[in-house]
Formats: structure tokens, sequence, C-alpha cells
């Protein structure tokens, strides 16, 4: 707590809107965002790196916080303050810290692909500053960000050697997705059969148990996806700039009409269970993987010229 007094000395109103800014960078919707860019138009099997890093990092990272259950540093010292529109994005437990294992996978694989250097010192920068804006808006300790931080470049490293080339790609996915499907069912059975105390604060036990479910539709819906198309579809990334951002914005327009339009439904018809959440994200994995690429030729031919596509 000493450190983050520290940092809440140093706040003035223009670092406060620096690092919420910062923030978002290991947000839920930077990750889906950035992930499937990768995914649709640069690189597949790079995207399917990020995927995977993604699932199995919040999947370690939740299981931890229903595990050890530390309350936000607010809680722990009610005098401490921290930045109030940072609040809305700091629910649950505190140990670890979610955007920092987001913003570290999401930019440690980014890194690893870029090849000029502006890009990997853009990376690397957000790599540090995403677990500096946690501490700075009072919502993690040095020990939140720090064991995500590790957690998220070990995942990284450890899995670099599956997707350093295509044919390590072919040869690893179906053993990942064994991992991934052990990993997410054994993370659910933990947060439904765990013997968590009388004492557990009842709105962070059902956001973890949403989250298994929400990891679980995730990866099995990774596994169908890659399964079409492997067998089927066999989608090209490649297309002229106009395609590119046409793809991607139209793409996430839809998936986005998903997520926020299957939610009521599913809640509706499943009396509110958090398995409502496992369906919904499946959906959502399945229409960027399996749907949406059935109209990436069509972009391919928008913003040709003279019969030849542009690189992307």
């Amino acid at each position: 707590m000493d450190f983050l007094r520290l940092l809440e000395g140093l706040r003035t109103p223009l670092l406060t809107q620096f690092f919420s800014a910062i923030t978002y960078a290991g947000d839920e919707i930077c990750f889906m965002v950035l992930a499937l860019l990768l995914f649709w138009c640069v690189s597949k099997h790079y995207g399917y790196y990020l995927f995977t890093v993604g699932f199995l990092g919040i999947a370690a990272n939740q299981s931890l916080k229903l595990l050890f259950r530390i309350p936000r540093p607010w809680v722990v010292d009610p005098g401490f303050t921290i930045v109030e529109s940072a609040r809305a994005g700091a629910g649950g437990y505190s140990f670890p810290s979610g955007h920092t294992q987001n913003g570290a996978g999401i930019f440690g694989v980014l890194w690893i692909h870029c090849k000029k250097v502006w890009q990997k010192i853009f990376c690397a920068v957000l790599i540090v500053l995403v677990p500096v804006s946690r501490m700075y808006l009072g919502v993690h300790t040095p020990l939140d960000v720090g064991i995500a931080f590790i957690t998220a470049i070990l995942l990284v490293a450890a899995l670099y050697p599956c997707f350093r080339t295509e044919e390590a790609f072919r040869r690893c996915m179906p053993w990942l997705f064994i991992l991934l499907a052990a990993v997410s069912a054994g993370y659910l059975i933990f947060a439904l059969c765990y013997a968590f105390p009388a004492d557990i604060d009842p709105e962070n036990l059902f956001e973890g148990t949403k989250n298994a479910y929400t990891i679980l539709g995730c990866m099995l819906g990774l596994g169908v996806s890659y399964a079409y198309d492997r067998k089927k579809l066999h989608f090209d990334t490649k297309a002229p700039f106009l395609g590119q951002a046409l793809k991607l914005v139209l793409g996430l327009a839809l998936l986005m009409t998903v997520r926020v339009g299957a939610k009521p439904v599913l809640k509706t018809l499943l009396n509110g269970h958090a398995a409502a959440d496992a369906i919904r994200y499946f959906l959502m994995v399945i229409f960027a993987g399996c749907v949406w690429p059935h109209t990436f030729p069509l972009f391919a031919r928008i913003g040709k010229k003279d019969g030849q596509g542009e690189k992307a």
C-alpha cells in the first residue's frame, strides 16, 4: 500500500487522463479487436496464438482470484482513494490483475509478430504501462500486477514454439485444444465444486463462475472453428486495404450485435443461469471463426486496381 500511496500523491488531471486511456489496452474489448484484426486480416496462425495465450491466461487469472480472494486496495485500506472512473472496470477480487494479464499477453504476442523497430517499441511500452496504469488508478497492488505480468509473459514464451512456423502450428494445435478443453473444464469444476468458505462474497463467486462458463464457451468455439477451417473453409486473410477495413469494421459490428443481442434471450431461456454466457461466447467465436470468414472472398475484391489485389 505504501507504493500505491506514493502514486496517489503523484496524481494530476493530465496523468489521470493518460493512464485512464492506457488501461483500456488491457480491456476485453481491446483484446477482442486486436485478436480479430490479427486473425481476420494479418496472420491466421498468430491469431490463434493470441487467442490461446488470452484464454489460458484468463483461466489462470480467474482461478487465482477465486483461490486467494484478496480484496481490492480500497477495501483493505478504507482511507485509500482510487480514481473513481476506474471503479466500474475493477469488479471482483484484486489478485491478480486481469488487465495486466490481458495487456502483457496481447502486446507480448504482437511484439513477437511485429518486424519493425517502432512497432516493437510501441508494444513493449504498452506491456509496461498497462500494469503501471492499474496501480496509478489505485485498483491493484504491485503484487497483483507483478504475478499477472509474469504469468502472461511465461505463457507467451512457453507457447511460442507451437506458433513459430505454420508447420509447428499445424502439428501442435490438436494437442493445444486438448489442453484448452482440460483447462476450461477444470476451472469450471473448480468454480462449481471447490469448498469455498462461508464468508466468500457471493457476487464475486457468481462472477467467477460466470467467467468459467464464458471461458469454456470460448475454448469450445475456438476448437470447432479451427476444425471447420482445416477441413472445409481454408479462409485467406489477404485483401486490399479498403477490403480489410470493411471486413474488420463490419465483422466487429456484427459480432457485438451477437454479443449484446444474445444476452437477454439466453438469460431468459436459461433463467439467468451462468451457462448462458458459455453459449453466448461459443456463438460469438463460431461467428468469428466459421461464419464471417465465408465473406472474405468478397472483401478481397474490394479496392483492387487493374484486376490485381493489393497487399493487406
